[in-house]
This record gives structure tokens, C-alpha cells and sequence, in this order.
């Protein structure tokens, strides 16, 4: 009787875990996923791919009211949230189906049930039966965390549930400052919803470039987005179908619904992390792994979101490969996490890769700034109040472009080519010598020829 039952026993069927399970099993291994909801994972079923299809349905409002400037005169527009959302499930289900049949074609076997440690090679099935596996990863993701137990936490809803409403809020207050709640504020003040951003900080989009968070943050009000900072929910009480939310200001406000997107939690519970010996990371609560995504257990593994490292469905889906290149393919394979670039769909977008300003004067001694903010060309002719801002970060000494930073429409699809040029080293002489792409809002980031600001930091005294 063989020692183990499969070679490799991955637990969660989203983008990393499905990556890891079919290339693994193009190695030659015995492959088993579990998945205890629906194949794809966060970023397919309630997350990415589902926000984005809110996002163009949203936009096109904008497009609408844009058009009267150049000729067109549409008769009365109506919007019905029910079709909207019902086409998206359509798309989503398609989707789902699609991830399990490129499990199964490259030879996987999926259990559609919940899958916990019994010790670091044995997995309880929730049907009872035990699976022992050489290898184990852990692919679970993570969850929305509404952060401390105030009264009232039982009428908030997350982004989970936000995707399945049944009808659109008139007026909504979310509570965050960070992707999710910024791309979320966007898509219902899109759809005409009033629409009260609640944040505890200074400021939006902490972590992004100062320019960047106070760009975004103007171009949302413009568009009737309320943005408050440094306050948070105290409590939120419910009169009918209506909600009151308090603030800790003092303040209140009435709403239909309330939402809070106030960050995410590794989904490491009740798994049995602890009779396998898995340990988890005391900085971030996510499982501890080291540069080749091995916990401090060696035959079990652990990518994405569950880590806690960078909460990206690109970044799961490389360590996954990796992973299954080192330990089946046995050519090891480490990730690098430097400069990835990123998006938020917000309205206006926002594409970032590399430093920020403030991160590079801390690490640098030189660093100069290039920024345009203009008003791109489409709206010259619609009217519409909104301007783009790019934004490149340099090494005064070498010339290395360190970051880039676009506010604007497909901002994410100009970042993703900027940013191989920034995983190349490219200097501001090589964007200077490439020629320009006439009409475009892209061609700023070649024809920028003086810095806006230089920043030398002087050499501290021996």
C-alpha cells in the first residue's frame, strides 16, 4: 500500500491554488484540490473580476453625459440593477466553470468540500474520508474583516455582499480608505447612488504617493462623492429598511445601506494549522513562509493571500508556479516582490508601480520629480470637469526610473507597460528617447524634459 494518497493536496480553489494544482500535476504529480465553496477563488467569484464588470456598467453613465458634446443626443437613459447583476452572475458562473475544467483536464481531482489537519500529511475531508498527501498547500485566501464589535456591526455589509443586492442603494456610507472601498464608492455613485466615504486617517489610499491620494480624493468629489477623514463608525442603528450610522465626531449619517471595506483577514481558522505545527506570522496574521512559500513545516506550503504578504491575484498566481516548479518541477523558483505594479478602479483609475516620492527620499539621496496635470483631451469637448495626473520618480545619481504614478483613464493598462520597463532599470534618458504616441494621454511620460522638483539630501557629518 502506497505511504501517501497524492503527492500534492491543495486547500482552496482560487487562482493561486488552481496555478500550483495544474502545473504541478503537468509534472507528473498526484494532485487533489479542495474547495469548500466555488472554484476561482476570491478575484474570480466575489472579487476582481465581478468588480470590474461594475465598473465599466458604471462608467457608462459618464459616457452618456460625455457624449452631448460631440453630436449625440440620446433620448432619457434607465438602468436596472436587477439585469446588471444578474448578467454578471451569468459571466461569473461561466467562469467558474471554466477553472474547473482546466483543473480537470490537467489531470487534478476537485472535492467540493472543506478540508482540515489532522497532522502535517493528513487532511479530514468534510465528508469523513482522510486524504494523506506528501505535499500540502495552502491556498485559502482571505476574508473581509469589519475590525472591532461595534453596536450595530450586524447591518453592515461587506463587498461579499455587495455584489448581491438586491436593489440599488439610494444613498450608502462605506467605511474605508483603501481599494475596496474607493472602487466601491465609484461604481455607486456611478449608478447614481449618494454615496459617504468614511475614513479614519488624513487621508485616502494610504500607502499610495501623497499626489496620487490627494488627486483621486479631489477627482471623486467633484463627482458628488462625500470623502470624511479622521472618523470612523461608532455605531449604527436600523429604523425599518433605513440606517442611521453615528459617528465618531459626533455626527450622523441616514442611509440605505452601509458597507465596510476596512481590510481583509488571512483565512487560517479552524483548519488545523495547529496539529499540523504551521505556524502563523506574528507581524501580519497571516502563515508564515519563507522566500519559497514553505512554512515552518517542510512538506507544507503556503501562496497568496493567506500569507498576507502582497494581497494581489497576479502575486498568487506566480507564487503558485513557483511553488510547483521548486518542489515537482525541481527547478527552484523564488518570487520577486519588488515592483509589481497595481490598480484601483476607482473613477478616475489609478495604475502605480515602484516607489512613491516619499519612499524614495527615504532611500535615496537624489531623487527628482516629473508631474504633468492636464486636462486630457476627450474632455475639451464633453466639458467635463477632470484632469489626469502622471507622475515619474528618479534617481537624481543614475537616472533609474524608481515609480510611476498615473491618475486617470486606463491608468492600469498604461501602468502594466510602464512597469516593465521599471523591472528593466530603464532610466528617464531611455522614456526620453522613445518617441511619443501622438494624440495620447501616455505620451506625457516621454515628453516630461524638467523635473517639477529635486530633492538632494545632504551627506550626514563623520
Amino acid at each position: 500500500m502506497a505511504e501517501f494518497d497524492v503527492d500534492l493536496f491543495v486547500i482552496g480553489g482560487g487562482s493561486g491554488g488552481v496555478r500550483a494544482a495544474r502545473i504541478a500535476a503537468g509534472h507528473g504529480a498526484r494532485v487533489m484540490v479542495a474547495e469548500e465553496y466555488r472554484m476561482g477563488g476570491t478575484c474570480v467569484i466575489r472579487g476582481c473580476v465581478p468588480k470590474k464588470l461594475l465598473v465599466y456598467g458604471s462608467h457608462i453613465r459618464h459616457e452618456i453625459e460625455d457624449a452631448a458634446g460631440f453630436g449625440w443626443t440620446i433620448p432619457h437613459a434607465t438602468f436596472d440593477w436587477p439585469t446588471l447583476i444578474a448578467n454578471k452572475d451569468k459571466e461569473i458562473a461561466r467562469l467558474e466553470a471554466a477553472y474547473t475544467a482546466n483543473v480537470e483536464k490537467s489531470g487534478a481531482r476537485i472535492v467540493k468540500t472543506r478540508a482540515v489537519f489532522e497532522d502535517p500529511h493528513t487532511l479530514r475531508l468534510a465528508t469523513g474520508e482522510a486524504i494523506r498527501s506528501n505535499y500540502v498547500l495552502i491556498a485559502t485566501g482571505g476574508a473581509p474583516n469589519h475590525g472591532a464589535m461595534i453596536p450595530g456591526i450586524e447591518h453592515v455589509i461587506s463587498s461579499n455582499e455587495a455584489f448581491h443586492l438586491a436593489e440599488l442603494p439610494k444613498r450608502i456610507v462605506i467605511q474605508g480608505g483603501g481599494y475596496i472601498a474607493l472602487e466601491f464608492a465609484c461604481i455607486f455613485a456611478g449608478f447614481g447612488s449618494d454615496v459617504t466615504v468614511i475614513y479614519r486617517g488624513d487621508n485616502i489610499l494610504r500607502g499610495f504617493d501623497e499626489d496620487v491620494r490627494s488627486h483621486v480624493r479631489t477627482e471623486m468629489e467633484k463627482e458628488g462623492i462625500t470623502v470624511l477623514t479622521g472618523c470612523t463608525v461608532a455605531k449604527v442603528d436600523k429604523h425599518g429598511k433605513e440606517f442611521t450610522t453615528h459617528l465618531s465626531n459626533g455626527s450622523s449619517i441616514a442611509s440605505d445601506q452601509v458597507m465596510f471595506a476596512i481590510g481583509r483577514h488571512p483565512n487560517v481558522a479552524n483548519m488545523g494549522l495547529e496539529k499540523a505545527g504551521v505556524a502563523i506570522s506574528p507581524k501580519n496574521g497571516g502563515i508564515a513562509v519563507d522566500h519559497f512559500s514553505q512554512t515552518s513545516v517542510p512538506n507544507i506550503y503556503a501562496i497568496g493571500d493567506v500569507t498576507h504578504r502582497l494581497n494581489l491575484t497576479p502575486v498568487a498566481i506566480r507564487e503558485g508556479h513557483a511553488f510547483a516548479d521548486t518542489v515537482f518541477g525541481k527547478r527552484p523558483v523564488e518570487v520577486d516582490h519588488v515592483n509589481i505594479p497595481t490598480a484601483v478602479f476607482s473613477q478616475p483609475e489609478i495604475g502605480t508601480v515602484g516607489l512613491t516620492e516619499a519612499q524614495a527620499r527615504a532611500q535615496f539621496r537624489h531623487v527628482d520629480i516629473y508631474k504633468a496635470n492636464f486636462k486630457p483631451l476627450k474632455a475639451t469637448m464633453s466639458g467635463r470637469d477632470t484632469r489626469i495626473l502622471m507622475k515619474l520618480v528618479v534617481d537624481g545619481e543614475s537616472d533609474r526610473v524608481l515609480g510611476c504614478h498615473i491618475v486617470g483613464d486606463t491608468a492600469a493598462e498604461i501602468v502594466q507597460a510602464v512597469a516593465i520597463a521599471v523591472k528593466m532599470k530603464a532610466t528617464k534618458a531611455d522614456f526620453d528617447a522613445t518617441m511619443a504616441l501622438h494624440p495620447t494621454a501616455a505620451e506625457e511620460l516621454v515628453t516630461m524634459r524638467t523635473p517639477t522638483a529635486r530633492h538632494v539630501r545632504e551627506a550626514a557629518a563623520e
